[in-house]
C-alpha cells in the first residue's frame, strides 16, 4: 500500500511540474529530481544558515577569500546534489544571495 501511495505522489508531482515553470525554480526541481527528503532539505538549510553566519562574520573581520567556506559547503552537501548546480539553483531562487554570489565568483575564477 505504501508503494502505491508513493507512486501516486510521484505521479502527482510530475503533473504539477508540467504546470509550473520549473526553470524559474531550479532548486525545487533539483530537490524533486534527486528525491531529496524533507530531513535532507532541512539539513541543507541548517548548514546554509550556519555558513551564512560564518560568511558574515569573516567578511566583517575583513577576510576576502571565502574558498574555505565553499569547500566546506561542497563537503557538507548531500551526495545526491552537485555543488555547482546547487549553488546556481539556490542563487536563482534567491536563497542566501550574497553567499551564493561569493561562491559563484570563486567558481568562475577557478
Amino acid at each position: 500500500m505504501k508503494e502505491q501511495s508513493s507512486t501516486i505522489t510521484s505521479f502527482q508531482i510530475q503533473l504539477l511540474s508540467r504546470i509550473i515553470d520549473m526553470d524559474e525554480y531550479p532548486f525545487l526541481k533539483l530537490v524533486i529530481e534527486q528525491n531529496i527528503s524533507e530531513e535532507e532539505y532541512d539539513e541543507l538549510f541548517a548548514h546554509l544558515k550556519i555558513q551564512q553566519a560564518m560568511y558574515e562574520e569573516q567578511k566583517n573581520e575583513g577576510l576576502l577569500d571565502f574558498s574555505s567556506l565553499l569547500i566546506e559547503f561542497a563537503g557538507l552537501l548531500n551526495e545526491k546534489l552537485d555543488p555547482t548546480t546547487t549553488i546556481y539553483a539556490l542563487r536563482k531562487e534567491n536563497y542566501f544571495p550574497e553567499l551564493m554570489d561569493e561562491y559563484i565568483k570563486i567558481l568562475q575564477e577557478s
